[in-house]
């Protein structure tokens, strides 16, 4: 704890003696990340050494799991607004490698759980502790993030401690609920697919995906697909005629897409826009169905068709248990 406290003191002497005006707003930012990652870190080190029980041992990892996502998001959020999505896909990535290798058996998402008691693996007692755990981590942390915005080191960081936040849902809450959980269960059926065909370099492709679904949202949220399809063959009796309009990136409209209850309520429950409840049936319901349809959906014979029959092309392969 004592070097916790000291590695926090060093820190905050030296960005606060540094220039306001002069000093980088990324690097400030990306300060704020590797100290949060490094506290949650050494927050870990410290309860396996001293909490030897193991499932009270895996509450204080999915409390630290979660205000480590919860607090790195909070920043993140100031990354994607004063320095564009590139430089927000590459922090993203990073940290999701980061916390799949750290995290152990923490996941800091209520929704996992529910998914270990439809299959067996948990109980409900079980499921309703470690949300808890990753609700107390999720809520704590914003005063922690709130301490650091209210130096104000960097212009990025002004007024941002204690002003108003909007709610991100902009449709009525059935249809962000349908979004939210829609994503979601297409995340779980790519997580799942990942841990089954177990490729070299799953963290890697994990990662990789999850920053691309969520970059490819921000970058298609205003753009519009159209596919056009007229069948005018000479000879026919009727006229064939499809048009399809697809809005691609919605979710970030709608809900705003975050596809994690404990991220979604640590950075918008409470906020302008929408009650406590309406939040509670998009960001809790809609997710969780959404992963428990991802359970039943897994199991279909054409997804694990796919599954099962792996990939090799041109003779390589990235799967585990096959010999290039």
């Amino acid at each position: 704890m004592k070097f916790t406290i000291d590695v926090l003191g060093v820190f905050l002497k030296v960005v606060v003696k540094i220039n306001r005006v002069t000093f980088a707003p990324l690097v400030v930012s990306t300060l704020f990340i590797l100290l949060t990652s490094l506290l949650a870190h050494c927050a870990r080190r410290l309860v396996h050494k001293t909490i030897n029980e193991p499932f009270v041992r895996l509450l204080f990892e999915e409390l630290i799991a979660a205000a480590e996502l919860c607090g790195c998001c909070f920043e993140l959020i100031v990354v994607a607004d004063n320095f564009g999505v590139a430089t927000y896909a590459i922090f993203l990535f990073a940290l999701t490698i980061w916390w799949s290798v750290n995290w152990g058996d923490a996941t800091a998402c209520p929704y996992t759980h529910i998914e270990d008691v439809i299959e067996g693996k948990g109980d409900i007692r079980k499921a309703l502790l470690k949300t808890w755990a990753e609700l107390t981590g999720g809520l704590l942390v914003f005063k922690y993030v709130q301490l650091y915005w209210a130096l104000e080191i960097s212009e990025t960081h002004k007024d941002k401690a204690f002003e108003e936040c909007r709610a991100d849902l902009q449709v009525p809450v059935i249809y962000g609920a349908i979004v939210e959980g829609i994503a979601t269960c297409l995340c779980r059926l790519v997580s799942k697919s990942l841990g089954d065909l177990n490729p070299r370099f799953a963290t890697a492709i994990d990662a990789f995906i999850g920053t691309s679904l969520v970059v490819a949202g921000v970058l298609t949220r205003h753009t519009v697909f159209v596919y056009r399809y007229q069948d005018n063959t000479a000879n026919a009796d009727l006229s064939v005629s499809v048009f399809c309009k697809v809005h691609l990136g919605k979710a970030f409209d709608y809900s705003g897409g975050y596809f994690n209850p404990v991220l979604a309520t640590s950075l918008k429950a409470g906020c302008e826009g929408h009650t406590l409840m309406e939040h509670a049936v998009v960001y809790w319901i809609g997710a969780c169905a959404g992963s428990i349809l991802s359970v039943y959906m897994y199991k279909l014979p054409a997804i694990q068709r796919y599954v099962r029959g792996g990939a090799v092309a041109n003779g390589d392969s990235i799967w585990a248990d096959k010999e290039d």
